[in-house]
């Protein structure tokens, strides 16, 4: 069992795509891997990159696959771009966001405004994050106002996210396209930087080494991890092979196929 390698062992932060699931489809029977975290006594929370669900809406989620969470479990980088623009932005902002219309939605919460299309060119702030329904308009008025002075954000810059049917472009793909045309980099806020474990955290209550971040992605979870101070566990279900995670340095403190083994095994 996971704490006999680790006694001093107390919390997990756990990755979603490609730990949980891949798009809709669960990986492995997760009520029999909860209960084995749950039997081990830890504590959890979830802790993913991907910006496109708000936290109801991934509760939702794990709903259908049987674990039962608290809103203060979910940790996204939707969440983590809204508390920076919080502490570095007057309330009320204007923010142009690259994204879904759950992320648009959660910036709002926080207390700035999003700008449509009309309203692009007061933008202080451009934030982008995975947005399926990417144009050609969006990327030149992102670029235009980068360009023109506003800060550009990313929330995330993984390339790719695993699904039934192989690697889907991620965030690091739009992100990359409206770098390119703005002749500029983002500031990151999601994994491999430290705002979301350090979140988790004070979540969880515990020392980075009484933690384990788990995740399948080596330059974001593992690298994140590793920076944060605290365990870092690879499972080889998402988007990383045996091969690339051998030969990742520093070696990840533990690596598994897959949750259930990580658990149990």
């Amino acid at each position: 069992m996971l704490t006999d390698k680790f006694p001093e062992l107390k919390g997990l932060i756990l990755d979603m795509d490609g730990v949980l699931w891949k798009d809709s489809k669960p990986i492995g029977d997760l009520p029999y891997v909860f209960k084995g975290i749950s039997d081990l006594g830890l504590k959890v929370v979830f802790a993913t990159n991907n910006a496109t669900k708000s936290v109801q809406e991934y509760q939702q989620k794990l709903a259908s696959f049987g674990v039962h969470t608290e809103p203060e479990q979910i940790i996204t980088s939707a969440i983590a771009a809204a508390k920076y623009l919080q502490q570095h932005y007057p309330m009320n902002s204007k923010v142009y966001v690259v994204g879904s219309a759950s992320l648009k939605d959660i910036i709002r919460e926080h207390g700035f405004q999003v700008c449509d299309d009309a309203e692009r060119d007061s933008a202080q702030v451009v934030l982008v994050a995975l947005d399926t329904n990417l144009t050609y308009e969006k990327i030149r008025n992102a670029a235009t106002q980068i360009r023109q002075g506003a800060d550009f954000i990313a929330t995330n810059m993984d390339a790719t996210f695993p699904t039934p049917q192989g690697l889907f472009p991620g965030a690091g793909a739009c992100v990359a396209a409206i770098a390119t045309a703005a002749e500029m980099q983002p500031l990151l806020i999601g994994k491999p930087q430290t705002p979301m474990y350090e979140l988790a955290f004070q979540t969880l209550g515990f020392a980075p080494h009484e933690i384990m971040a788990i995740g399948d992605r080596l330059e974001t979870d593992i690298a994140g991890a590793q920076k944060a101070g605290c365990l870092a566990g690879l499972v080889l279900s998402g988007v990383t092979d045996e091969s690339k995670a051998r030969s990742w340095q520093p070696q990840p403190d533990l690596i598994a196929k897959d949750l259930t083994e990580l658990v149990y095994g």
